[in-house]
């Protein structure tokens, strides 16, 4: 008799069946992956079954059990109403105000972001006055706690768009010093741009900033996050401040760069978090990235492993960043409901995170 076979899915979305004996292999497989990557224990046998269980579920969709609910958070605000599918948008013509009260009133988000349509900081900061005064218009009509979003995307303080040499352009040329100096500087700039802008959009009536993709630029990326976060906590203690990461593992480009004595390069998410609550943040975006070419019960193994030690080490919330390619979430524009279901009900109920 022909083993039974459930419906999943790989990686980058594809459709195939699986028998529950090979799901299982794919999971043991992935958790064991990331514990031997981070150093970290393995999830345990019960984790394992229960993560199959989720997976075998006959039906399209799943959610967690009543009670077990999290607070959603959402990276990119209006754009993904409003921006084209190449940036997960729906294209939908409207007014950032109107996008965020759908959000609220329509969708029912427990919170929600202005977002510039570039959503970096650098770009965000000649524009400054204007998101100010779009801040405080939408303040006025919504109730649920409205932040601002942004990424550091310290890439773009590097030549060609930045003042700063790019380090990859001179580590080929085994510039290797002058590609360490030029991080640093870019690092710095980008601090003190992020405390700039976020001094600004706070003082506008932000309820607080969401830090999206941090350390996407690798190991300087973070620490001039860090101590920009740090910069904004001391001069306002009572912002909320969400410090989402854009990696499992910190890229270390520069290789040696520190934030309070600590080398970041090569930190996983249950360093990360220790980091981040230096610096003053009051919620943890754990990533764990998705292998387009490995199963959907590989990817959610691997980054439940990953999760689930953040949260036991961390000493603030963990909200895990779920989405397209991360979480064990399929690298696609739309990811199928089926496995975004099956990732988050895995998240809160067996990495217990705080939010998602």
């Amino acid at each position: 008799m022909t083993a039974k076979e459930f419906y999943t899915r790989m990686g980058d979305g594809k459709r195939v069946t699986m028998t529950r004996e090979k799901i299982m292999d794919d999971l043991q497989a992935g958790a064991a992956d990331a514990a031997d990557m981070g150093a970290i224990p393995q999830i345990s046998d019960d984790d394992l079954e229960r993560l199959a269980d989720i997976i075998c579920d006959p039906n399209r969709a799943v959610s967690v059990e009543p009670g077990n609910e999290v607070v959603l958070t959402y990276d990119i605000g209006q754009l993904d109403f409003t921006g084209d599918n190449g940036n997960s948008g729906a294209g939908v013509d409207m007014g950032r105000l109107e996008a965020a009260l759908l959000h609220e009133r329509a969708l029912g988000s427990d919170t929600f972001e202005l977002a510039h349509s570039d959503y970096s900081i650098k770009p965000v900061k000649p524009v400054i006055a204007m998101e100010m005064q779009t801040m405080e218009e939408i303040q006025q009509e919504i109730i649920i706690p409205y932040f601002y979003g942004a990424m550091p995307n310290m890439g773009l303080y590097y030549a060609p768009d930045g003042p700063y040499g790019n380090p990859a352009d001179l580590m080929r040329e085994f510039k290797i010093d002058e590609s360490m100096e030029q991080s640093e500087k870019a690092a710095s700039h980008l601090a003190r741009d992020i405390e700039y802008v976020g001094n600004k959009i706070y003082a506008a009536s932000a309820d607080g900033f969401d830090f999206d993709t941090i350390a996407s630029a690798g190991d300087a990326d973070f620490v001039g996050s860090l101590n920009g976060i740090e910069a904004l906590r001391k001069a306002n203690p009572q912002m909320y401040i969400n410090s989402g990461m854009s990696g499992e593992s910190v890229m270390g480009i520069h290789g040696a760069i520190e934030y309070k004595g600590n080398v970041v390069a090569g930190m996983f998410p249950h360093q990360q978090v220790k980091m981040c609550e230096m610096a003053g943040a009051n919620v943890f975006g754990a990533v764990c990235n998705t292998n387009t070419s490995k199963s959907l019960a590989w990817n959610m193994g691997r980054a439940v492993t990953f999760v689930k030690e953040c949260v036991k080490q961390a000493s603030i919330p963990v909200h895990c960043d779920l989405g397209m390619g991360v979480g064990g979430i399929p690298m696609f524009e739309t990811p199928p409901v089926d496995a975004v279901t099956r990732c988050s009900k895995a998240m809160v109920e067996i990495a217990h995170v705080d939010g998602v």
